[in-house]
Formats: C-alpha cells, structure tokens, sequence
C-alpha cells in the first residue's frame, strides 16, 4: 500500500472529492441538466469511473451520503450544502438498493 500525508483536516481527500463529485451530480439533475443514466454514463467512459456517481450513491446509501455532506457542510461551508433533490429522496425514503429504490429501482 502508498500512503499520502495531508494536515488534520476534516473528511478524508477521497471521501470530500467524492462527495462534491456526487453533489455535483445531482445539481445537475435537479437542473435537468441530464438524466441519471447519461451522467453515469459520461464519468464512466469520461473520467474511466467504474460506477457513475448514481450507481455509487445506489450502492453506499443515500442516506449516508446526505449525512456526510451535511458533516462536511458544518465543518467547511457552503460549498458543501447538500443538493436538495438529495434531501428530497432521503425524506422520501430513497435510500439506495438496501431499500429496493434510489436514484434508481431495483
């Protein structure tokens, strides 16, 4: 294994890059900017992602992915308020696959 050196800080560098990545992705939703499946799509073959940004928020729960969002924004500011589409599914029990609906069904 590598390992990188960064300064006390709050949220790990992949899980903040992520985390503004997925945010960013469902801005873009919300502005009808795209479909789920189009910007899954576009990182998967654009930036070689295994999983597009949808897919991944499926997989490791809606729900927590607000709660980090929301941690990072108390901690950060304002570039990381959570996207209020994301809300929106959270209250509305969207949670990702562990429920059989998210961004997607299943």
């Amino acid at each position: 294994k590598e390992t990188v050196l960064v300064r006390e800080s709050p949220g790990f560098i992949t899980t903040r890059v992520n985390a503004s990545l997925g945010n960013e992705a469902f801005y873009m939703l919300m502005e009808g900017v795209a479909t789920a499946r189009d910007i899954d799509k576009a990182l998967k073959l654009g930036l070689n992602h295994p999983m597009g940004p949808f897919e991944l928020v499926d997989l490791v729960g809606l729900d927590t992915r607000l709660s980090i969002l929301e941690y990072l924004h108390r901690s950060l500011g304002e570039k990381y308020r959570p996207c209020p589409l994301l809300t929106q599914y959270v209250k509305a029990g969207r949670l990702g696959r562990k429920v059989g609906k998210g961004v997607y069904e299943y």
